[in-house]
């Protein structure tokens, strides 16, 4: 399985430990794509690429993809972004959030049929949750042989 983990990067770096524990359970189950979304290096400011350089590789990524899982719980245009063009191109779609008070998931993800969302308290409890959504989807279309 080919995984496209997404999670805010300018809108705020305060999840990396986080998303770093995440991508560890997510490669159990397959390649991940972007693990640099979890590395401690990486700043607020992105990338030593253009932003034209950065959006050309996501998108390859995406598209290559059986599975978009973003951590939704900090608001982020360009997850959001990743997520409206996975749900475009049928690419299924699964949303992490950690509830706290005073925040909510964005109407546009969570009201959406083909985004999945799940709330989560703890990396911990994600790990047998995570093997149970990254199952093949029994809504996807047995591809022909």
């Amino acid at each position: 399985m080919t995984i496209y983990f997404a999670g805010s990067i300018r809108g705020g770096r305060n999840d990396r430990a986080l998303y770093q524990q995440i991508i560890a359970l997510l490669r159990r189950h397959g390649t991940v794509l972007t693990e640099h979304i979890g590395n401690q290096k990486l700043t607020a400011s992105g990338e030593s690429m253009t932003d034209a350089e950065i959006h050309d590789r996501d998108l390859e990524w995406l598209r290559r993809a059986d599975v978009l899982v973003a951590e939704v719980t900090t608001p982020s245009l360009g997850v959001g972004y990743e997520i409206g063009r996975a749900v475009e191109w049928g690419t299924r779609v699964i949303g992490l959030y950690r509830p706290s008070p005073g925040r909510q998931v964005s109407g546009m993800i969570a009201g959406c049929d083909r985004v999945r969302v799940y709330e989560y308290a703890s990396v911990a409890e994600l790990e047998p949750r995570l093997a149970e959504l990254l199952l093949p989807d029994p809504r996807s279309p047995i591809p022909d042989p």
